[in-house]
């Protein structure tokens, strides 16, 4: 009999441990003969009791607690209850909840998971890298907590995030989350509050910047990539200075990638295809006003220039289509102290210090919500859309809820049920003049997991840009003409297998195409893609 864990330590395992549901023949052979109740019970029964455990909490904090507890404790359990109550409990497991775990990780922390590599360890992140129990990591979600969602610089608190990530890159697309690895870089923290928290978990420092900190994440990158050579990494949340160029610096020499910018580009271009075949147009005919000039903006303005091209414009016509606004107005070509983003999208306009007289300046088919300020779509700005379009694109994009541009009742209402509608959060269905629209989020979740499938799939030497378009195009695909019918320019979260298996395989057949793939294509993709698909069913040894 091959070794296996027994007693305790089978029970501790999250990998291994199947609570009630080992069979007596593994009770015997696992020595757990009375260390568990008498019955027998399957994944199913599990499910059902852990559900409706999970129904009788009233807050969605406690829901996440409790989901929590039996992802350390039953890793399948976890994710077949995930994948099988997906839009249910997506909201719970990432946004809008993380944001609140997030914020209460040093008061709800329980279990350790994942890796805290600080900065007290510089010149010694191998030897942190090498502490971790498992030899085989396909992918890493990394940040640095300093700009958690709309939430701002949470610490050590931000590895809510990459655990949340992680968790639907297997429920959504079956990433095995044996090989899965959420990592927090510590280099301190500015938050005020939590420099003076006695409860705070992290470094109690001002957070270190410029070389060292720059220097610091060259260690964290070279020593994972020394232990696991093929490992895909996924950079997130972190503040848009650090962003770009973290992107910039290793885009082109490792396997990585940034959910934030890239990620968010990708879902948004695909409901925008949506929202064209609602209206009979094409991207190169609309013109977009962003608010907000941060990372979330920049990946979608740029993502949109590819799309724009792919469809036959040069990048100059491209780029006049699309405008940003930030703190200090719209960005215009006659404004100093551009950032390079800033400079690539400035115009010949009359600078405009409201976004409401930005829309009159501009006069935009969409606008795309990218700030994190909350009700800045209000009527006037709603109203004013609806009046110059017969059909506005509203993409309230920011989360967590508490944070979105507009709600989805506010966005039909104030335009008379005809806008195309899509958010960064969650809201329920509206119904405006007698009609019911059924809104759906312009979720991550929708695009990251099949992107991170298809990348472990081809195990590229280096990610390109190319990767999201196509992502974006696959998505775009599955919206089916009853989707579009009721409001939703995405399709529904139940098919989110079926969306990452095709978004894999698209982005897959690109990294094969540019040649950047690490390993032979395999002759039936589409079946390689399936069968490495991690499954939550009970290994019966």
């Amino acid at each position: 009999m091959k070794n296996i864990s027994v007693g305790t330590e089978a029970l501790d395992d999250p990998f291994v441990n199947q609570g009630t549901a080992f069979s007596q023949d593994a009770r015997i052979k696992r020595k757990l003969r009375g260390l568990l109740p008498p019955r027998v019970t399957t994944l199913e029964h599990q499910a059902k009791r852990a559900l409706e455990r999970i129904h009788q909490a009233e807050e969605p904090l406690q829901k996440y607690e409790i989901l929590s507890l039996i992802r350390h404790r039953n890793a399948t359990l976890f994710y077949y209850l995930l994948e099988n109550n997906i839009e249910e409990l997506m909201p719970i497991v990432y946004t809008p909840t993380v944001g609140k775990a997030c914020q209460e990780f040093d008061r709800i922390y329980t279990e350790p998971e994942g890796l805290y590599v600080t900065i007290e360890d510089k010149g010694s992140v191998q030897e942190v890298i090498n502490n971790w129990p498992h030899d085989d990591v396909d992918m890493i979600v990394v940040t640095d907590g300093e700009r958690i969602l709309g939430l701002g610089d949470l610490g050590a608190g931000g590895m809510g995030i990459p655990i949340g990530k992680l968790s639907l890159y297997t429920a959504c697309a079956g990433l095995n989350p044996a090989r899965s690895l959420p990592v927090l870089l510590d280099v301190g923290t500015n938050n005020q509050g939590l420099l003076h928290d006695p409860l705070y978990l992290g470094l109690q420092q001002l957070r270190v910047d410029g070389e060292e900190y720059y220097a610091f994440v060259r260690e964290f990158i070279e020593a994972a990539k020394a232990r696991w050579p093929h490992v895909i990494i996924q950079f997130e949340d972190f503040a848009n200075r650090h962003a770009f160029a973290l992107l910039d610096q290793w885009k082109d020499k490792t396997a990585c990638f940034n959910d934030d910018i890239q990620g968010t580009a990708a879902v948004a271009v695909a409901g925008f295809y949506a929202a064209a075949r609602v209206k009979g147009s094409s991207l190169s005919e609309e013109k977009f006003l962003f608010l907000g000039a941060g990372e979330a903006a920049g990946g979608i303005a740029d993502l949109l220039v590819e799309a724009m091209m792919k469809e036959g414009l040069t990048q100059e016509q491209a780029v006049d289509r699309i405008f940003l606004f930030d703190s200090h107005g719209l960005v215009t070509k006659d404004r100093e102290g551009l950032t390079p983003l800033k400079q690539k999208f400035a115009h010949e306009q009359e600078p405009q210090s409201t976004f409401l007289d930005a829309i009159g300046e501009v006069k935009p088919t969409a606008i795309v919500g990218c700030a994190a300020q909350a009700g800045s779509f209000n009527a006037y700005v709603l109203s004013a859309m609806a009046r110059i379009n017969e059909r506005p694109i509203i993409f309230a994009l920011s989360n967590p809820t508490s944070r979105s541009e507009c709600t989805a009742r506010e966005a039909y209402t104030y335009t008379e049920g005809k806008c195309l509608f899509a958010s960064g959060s969650p809201f329920p269905q509206v119904e405006v003049n007698g009609k019911t629209f059924i809104p759906r989020q312009s979720n991550n979740s929708y695009v990251f997991p099949g992107i991170g499938l298809g990348l472990v799939v081809s195990s590229p030497r280096i990610v390109p840009q190319s990767v999201f378009l196509s992502a974006a195009e696959a998505l775009s695909k599955i919206v089916s003409e009853d989707d579009l019918e009721n409001g939703s320019l995405f399709p529904s979260l139940t098919k989110i297998r079926e969306v990452s298996q095709s978004i894999a395989a698209a982005v897959a057949e690109q990294c094969f195409t540019a040649g950047v793939a690490g390993v032979p294509k395999p002759d039936d993709l589409s079946k390689a893609i399936q069968e490495a698909m991690y499954k939550p069913v009970y290994d019966r040894i």
